[in-house]
């Protein structure tokens, strides 16, 4: 089973495709790099794989995020202490 969710351009040769797939048999959210190129087109190695266990917490994660999170903001301001609490899902 492969449910294509969607894709996001990285670049000119490179889009991020989101799937929904049953890897081994185990139902999960794969996001991975494919590649077009003259030498070779498909998958990388590069990506993810969010098992549906975890996909509820990953899930909760990305939603966490506001749109005023992903603004640009000075370099100075880009820095982050690693001492700031992450949350656990």
């Amino acid at each position: 089973m492969e449910k294509d969710i969607g894709k996001i351009p990285k670049n000119e040769n490179t889009d991020i495709i989101i799937r929904v797939d049953d890897f081994g048999g185990r139902v999960g959210l794969t996001i991975r790099e494919f590649v077009t190129g003259e030498r070779y087109t498909g998958f990388t190695k590069a990506g993810v794989r969010i098992s549906a266990e975890n996909f509820q917490k990953f899930k909760e994660m990305i939603n966490s995020v506001k749109a005023e999170d992903m603004k640009e903001t000075k370099k100075e301001e880009e820095q982050q202490s690693f001492d700031e609490e992450i949350p656990d899902y």
